[in-house]
């Protein structure tokens, strides 16, 4: 629902996995705190499912964050961020959602004396006919991230996301939340830039593993449901570009309301990061995701995830 940028510093981790290209690394018992703005536009396109439902929304974010330096070059973080999401289509939510609409069934009945009608709605719902704008949104960010070394992180993460109005039986005015816990480890030391010339041999160094497990609500209380990636991954940088790609199975349990059975999807990310200037840094990111069964109110087929904006940090 956010995209988590890990802005604490530029560390070895970061360096396969989001680095912000800013800073030095502290020393044990220093701290820093800066101040973050990011603006983010992105799209969700489910492919998998009937209708390819879409949704649109640029964030803006802002918030700040604290660091302390730790022995052995670790360090603990806290990061915070929240701001406002203008929607158009459907709004962002919890990965594997089925999309069960229980107004179908009245359409069906009234069907014959309101064909018009039924369009309209169809072209409502911001399916492939269009997305209109819907609202403005809230959604927070919130990451707490312990370093005990150079080589492995682990991560707590909140995702706040307040849906401002209900919207027919698309959206439901409360409180969605998803929870984030996750490991990564690097196998080397993050220090691969090929526009300096580094070569094949240097390849390990940007080799890594993570696992993390994910847990959303909607708005109205219901479960989604949770799933657990473990991804290997490769991060470089050519010159200033970052470059993170990481990909692998998706372990996912739907909520009993799906009436679904646990699956494993496939998937991937591609993420970009590039240093502009001392204090800003742009991103970009694709997520496709592919959903190996089917059921009502899902398919098997793909999912993206796209998104891109720029971070300010002071």
């Amino acid at each position: 629902m956010a995209c988590g940028l890990g802005l604490a510093g530029p560390t070895t981790l970061q360096a396969h996995a989001h680095g912000d290209g800013e800073g030095e690394e502290l020393e044990p018992g220093e701290f820093r705190a800066r101040p973050v703005i990011t603006i983010e536009g992105h799209g969700g396109f489910e492919n998998n499912l009937e209708g390819r439902p879409q949704h649109y929304a640029i964030d803006g974010l802002f918030g700040g964050v604290l660091e302390w330096g730790l022995e052995n070059g670790g360090s603990l973080a806290i990061e915070a961020q929240v701001g406002q999401a203008a929607v158009w289509g459907e709004a962002e939510h919890f990965y594997g959602l089925v999309h069960i609409e229980e107004h179908e069934d009245d359409h069906h009945e009234e069907e014959e004396g309101h064909d018009e009608h039924a369009e309209e709605e169809h072209e409502d719902h911001g399916h492939s006919s269009g997305s209109p704008y819907r609202r403005t949104d809230v959604k927070g960010y919130l990451q707490v991230r312990y370093e005990p070394n150079e080589k492995l992180a682990f991560s707590a993460e909140w995702k706040p996301y307040y849906v401002t109005a209900d919207q027919g039986d698309e959206e439901t005015k409360g409180l969605k939340n998803e929870m984030v816990f996750g490991a990564i480890y690097a196998f080397g030391d993050g220090d691969v830039n090929f526009a300096l010339g580094d070569g094949l041999e240097t390849i390990a160094d940007g080799i890594f593993i993570s696992a993390k497990n994910a847990t959303g609500w909607e708005s109205d209380g219901m479960y989604v449901g949770n799933y657990t990636d473990v991804w290997p991954g490769f991060g470089f940088n050519y010159d200033l570009l970052n470059i993170t790609i990481s990909g692998g199975p998706r372990f996912y349990t739907p909520g009993s309301y799906a009436k679904l059975p646990s699956r494993t999807d496939w998937g991937g990310e591609i993420a970009l990061e590039l240093p502009v200037s001392k204090n800003a840094v742009l991103f970009a990111h694709w997520e496709p995701m592919y959903s190996t069964q089917g059921g009502e109110g899902w398919g098997k087929g793909f999912q993206h995830h796209i998104g891109s904006g720029v971070t300010f940090s002071f």
